[in-house]
């Protein structure tokens, strides 16, 4: 039973009993995961949907400093099955109302020294997921040097990967900030082309079409995000580490924490593609709400000049005209970028906040995270440093009457800056202050802990499309991607709705593309690169879509489409209705075949289509059908 050796893979239940496994079951019965310690002490497990395996022997298990725990263990003892459920409510995600129920089993090992690790499965019909926690207390801080987790897959088994940037490398050493493109429907195996490994979340496939989606939930202080390394031997994707330049000064970007410490989630979303994509595992697992924040606005729609206009453009009379553009569309916020404490300064800025007050629009502004990790240099920056800056920045922005905060170009996913996410949603939560991180980690669940973060960047962007025409020739499959990957669990500000232009960029997405972007990519706050001149040229009723349009969602419904190809979804609004999006990411026309039985729809109510013009370039067509 090495685990390093493939024909393992394929143990049938019968061999598992012998080998002394135990199973944890989902609550349908349909996903097994069987755990046990092999012949070497260490901790292994294997995942089987419907008696078919998903995932072959794959290694559980850290190696700390003092102790290694990933080999050589004992088990100490097994709790039975108990039912775990939580209910939860999530604004400005694909689902309002979350309903979490998972079958939970405890293992607790010991090295030879006594000293504990328990080990957490919790298997739901829609997947697996496990996590780590040293029990002992005890006030030392203790160092992790690697962690054995890994998820081992049959060698015909494709991915979905986007690989990790290299740590300070592109725009002002800047990386990594999960911009990258995705590798679609490699091999299980294939090297991540920049060699830093691939980030969250993982999307692969067996040949029997089960998917599986891989990514980390509750990501806590003391512990540093983590991604698939490079090496994947066979097709074994092994947990790892950040890059060592990934880090504040020089402080080391592994995990350290006294115990006792309970370690992130490993999230396996298991099932058709229908299950992974509606799957909310990233934020039913992570914490519970912080209690008691008060925030200065809710999940709404953006306008924003930077994307067209850029930073010469971030000026009073420019961002005047944008609160009136917000005002004019229905629009809860207008978010004003870099530059703004040069070219506005705060006497103005407190003047356009008061104006938009009186338009019924909140103002957002922008901030520098920086220190010394990177180059880029905008400002403002080095306000947002320490505790003591930030109370004091956010007490001025109160003043003067901003209700959130975007706050760019981190540094990495090391330790440090993990702990420094979680510092500054605390303290702008004690404001009440709106948050959107851009130049990011994946928030991993995070919007479900505070709810003052709103959305994070964590994408390609519609930004790189304003950069370079090769970023717009690879849109239309990019942005076919992230209802797949980025998008399943985590609020993204990719930015959407490009209707002309950008400058002498040509867009190779069309018009009803871009439409059903609006849609399809969810974010509590959702900022539209489309300016007042180009929103005013187009037809009242698209105008009118983008008004009604909402944030929040009852509930969202995958109905068809492939990973980069093309995708369908469906998302209630609270009102009852159904907005139904399709975005095609292929050359020329692709239909897909969807059923709109499950939306329960009424016999004889009325579908409003707004589609690509079929006889004018570059022009929407409005029709109204009737529902048999």
């Amino acid at each position: 039973m090495g685990w390093n050796s493939w024909d393992t893979f394929g143990t049938t239940p019968a061999m598992v009993g012998a080998l002394g496994a135990t199973e944890v079951k989902s609550p349908d019965g349909n996903l097994t995961l069987d755990f046990h310690l092999n012949a070497d002490g260490a901790p292994v497990y294997m995942l089987s949907r419907n008696g078919q395996p998903v995932l072959g022997e794959s290694r559980l298990g850290l190696v700390r400093e003092d102790a290694d725990f990933s080999r050589q263990l004992t088990l100490l003892s097994e709790s039975p099955e108990e039912c775990v459920q939580d209910h939860y409510a999530l604004t400005g995600s694909k689902r309002r109302l979350h309903d979490y129920r998972a079958t939970r089993r405890v293992f607790s090992l010991a090295d030879a020294k006594g000293r504990r690790l328990n080990i957490i499965f919790q298997i739901s019909n829609d997947g697996a997921a496990f996590r780590y926690v040293f029990p002992e207390s005890d006030a030392t801080i203790r160092a992790v040097s690697e962690e054995a987790t890994s998820f081992r897959f049959a060698p015909d088994v494709k991915a979905w990967l986007q690989p990790m940037a290299v740590a300070k490398t592109g725009f002002a050493k800047t990386n990594p900030s999960y911009e990258e493109y995705h590798e679609q429907e490699i091999p299980v195996g294939t090297p991540s082309k920049f060699g830093a490994g691939w980030v969250f979340p993982a999307l692969f496939s067996t040949n029997d079409q089960t998917w599986i989606l891989i990514t980390e939930a509750d990501l806590g202080r003391g512990y540093c995000a983590s991604r698939l390394r490079n090496e994947s031997s066979g097709g074994e994707y092994r947990i790892g580490f950040p890059d060592w330049r990934e880090t504040m000064g020089s402080e080391p970007v592994n995990p350290r924490f006294a115990s006792p410490y309970t370690t992130p989630w490993r999230v396996i979303a298991v099932g058709s593609l229908k299950t992974v994509v509606e799957s909310t595992l990233g934020t039913d697992l992570a914490a519970r709400e912080v209690q008691g924040v008060k925030l200065l606005g809710n999940p709404g729609k953006a306008s924003w000049s930077w994307p067209k206009l850029g930073d010469r453009m971030t000026v009073y009379s420019v961002q005047r005209r944008f609160i009136d553009y917000a005002a004019e569309m229905g629009w809860g916020y207008c978010l004003i970028d870099a530059l703004w404490d040069q070219q506005i300064g705060e006497e103005k800025l407190a003047e356009l906040t008061a104006y938009a007050a009186t338009k019924n629009v909140k103002i957002l502004v922008w901030y520098n995270s920086n220190g010394d990790w990177n180059d880029a240099p905008q400002t403002p920056k080095d306000r947002l440093l320490s505790h003591e800056t930030r109370v004091a920045e956010f007490t001025k922005l109160c003043k003067l009457g901003v209700a959130g905060v975007k706050i760019d170009f981190f540094g990495g996913d090391g330790r440090p800056f993990i702990d420094f996410y979680h510092d500054l949603l605390e303290d702008a939560a004690s404001f009440g202050l709106l948050v959107n991180f851009h130049g990011t980690t994946l928030p991993r669940g995070w919007e479900r802990t505070y709810p003052n973060l709103m959305t994070g960047e964590a994408v390609r962007g519609f930004e790189f499309i304003t950069f370079q025409q090769s970023n717009a020739d690879r849109a239309p499959t990019h942005m076919a991607m992230q209802p797949f990957t980025r998008n399943v669990f985590d609020p993204m500000d990719f930015t959407p709705l490009c209707l002309e232009g950008p400058g002498k960029i040509k867009r190779r997405t069309t018009l009803g593309g871009e439409l059903a972007t609006t849609v399809l990519f969810t974010s509590g706050l959702q900022h539209y690169v489309e300016i007042p001149e180009v929103m005013a040229k187009q037809p009242g009723y698209i105008r009118e879509f983008l008004r009604e349009l909402p944030v929040t969602w009852e509930e969202s419904r995958f109905l068809g489409g492939y990973p980069g190809r093309q995708v369908v979804i469906a998302r209630r609004a609270a009102d009852g209705r159904w907005w139904i999006a399709g975005f095609n990411g292929e050359p020329g026309t692709s239909e897909v075949e969807v059923s709109l039985a499950e939306l329960q729809l009424e016999p004889g109510c009325s579908l409003d289509l707004i589609t690509d013009a079929t006889t004018v370039v570059e022009s929407f067509e409005r029709r109204t059908v009737v529902s048999p």
